[in-house]
């Protein structure tokens, strides 16, 4: 048989989540974010869950294909924009919009050939310090693009840098509002922390919104917040089995390094899961799990191809007991009862989003769809 280990994506959950999104931000468009094989979860699995979004935002090119080979006919948003002069015959050709945030890509606007003029995203930089203008010379790189028969609408953008923390995105607001109030074009500001927390007023949130994180059911303000909190729910599921199960008596040491030594005697479950799978290596003992459907913890390192448990207070866990790393439980039967990505990612000093795109390519993956 193969190896009791398995991801569950859910698209009731993600359909769920875009509804999240859509109402804590009402009249606004919304971009999918499908990055990073839309943030672990697969393109083309995830793909009928989003058909309610009104674009899809991504990074690369062959990203862009794969899902118009989907079906999708509405707006394509390349989140970088062109690398590469020729790479605008790809936009022209696929009908991508695509985002200019440095003077060499408007360079490669002057200089392509094309029948269709390009829809554009202006970005500016309001103080993350990675892509775009700066304010001063966005009115400057704004006039020059409207100048360019290449270029047909010019949309303004930029990325908050403090929507999840305690800084928050009045400053950027200010800097933005400033140097663009009398441009016109749509506008795209909000990123998941800032939809949350700042899209009830309507500048913030405008016309369109580019949420990634918590269409996939993590918080991105963990732990100010859980993705309870936000009525989100977890689309990716990683469940595996218990293999083996070893009795400890007080000084038993358990993994490498003998980094847990048991204080009284024990019971622990050996599961089928390990940092080649995408388990963060760095998960300490205490990371919580559930073992069916009942909270748990691990203990010791986490190694290649397995981690060990806690089932000394789970008199009923047993080999082929199911484990929930993170997510929900799949068996029936078993109370719905689950482990936040966030709270493994926080007990590893990482985000989820980190978790979810290091699910390994070994481990089999289930696509559920109610309707």
């Amino acid at each position: 048989m193969p190896r009791p280990i398995q991801a569950t994506i859910d698209l009731q959950a993600l359909r769920h989540n875009l509804a999240q999104i859509k109402t804590a931000a009402p009249d606004a468009l919304v971009w999918g974010v499908v990055k990073a094989n839309a943030y672990g979860h697969g393109i083309e699995r995830v793909f009928e869950g989003l058909r309610g979004a009104d674009g899809i935002a991504l990074l690369d090119l062959s990203e862009a294909e794969r899902v118009r080979q989907l079906g999708w006919r509405g707006p394509i948003l390349l989140l970088e924009g062109a690398f590469e002069t020729r790479d605008l015959e790809i936009c022209s050709r696929l009908n991508l919009w695509h985002v200019v945030h440095c003077e060499a890509q408007i360079d490669m606007l002057a200089v392509h050939k094309t029948h269709q003029a390009h829809r554009v995203f202006l970005k500016m930089n309001t103080g993350m310090n990675r892509l775009g203008f700066a304010p001063q010379a966005f009115r400057a790189a704004w006039t020059r693009l409207n100048a360019l028969p290449q270029v047909d609408e010019i949309s303004l953008m930029s990325h908050f840098s403090d929507a999840d923390g305690d800084k928050g995105i009045s400053a950027a607001m200010s800097v933005f509002h400033q140097y663009t109030h009398d441009l016109s074009g749509e506008r795209s500001l909000c990123n998941s922390a800032a939809v949350l927390r700042h899209a009830k007023d309507t500048k913030v949130r405008a016309d369109w919104l580019r949420p990634g994180i918590a269409l996939y059911g993590s918080a991105p303000d963990y732990p100010a917040h859980s993705a309870v909190q936000w009525g989100l729910k977890p689309v990716m599921s990683l469940n595996a089995s218990v293999i083996g199960v070893q009795h400890l008596q007080a000084g038993d040491t358990v993994g490498y390094g003998s980094a847990f030594v048991a204080d009284r005697p024990m019971r622990i479950g050996v599961v089928a899961c390990g940092y080649a799978d995408g388990y963060p290596r760095l998960a300490p003992t205490g990371t919580p799990v559930c073992v069916d459907g009942l909270r748990s913890r691990t203990l010791g390192r986490v190694s290649m191809d397995m981690i060990t448990v806690d089932i000394t207070d789970l008199p009923h866990a047993e080999r082929g007991s199911e484990v929930t790393l993170w997510g929900l439980p799949t068996k029936s039967g078993t109370p719905s009862v689950g482990v936040s990505i966030d709270e493994v990612a926080h007990a590893a000093g990482t985000v989820g989003y980190e978790l979810m795109c290091a699910l390994a390519a070994r481990v089999p993956v289930t696509v559920l769809d109610a309707l």
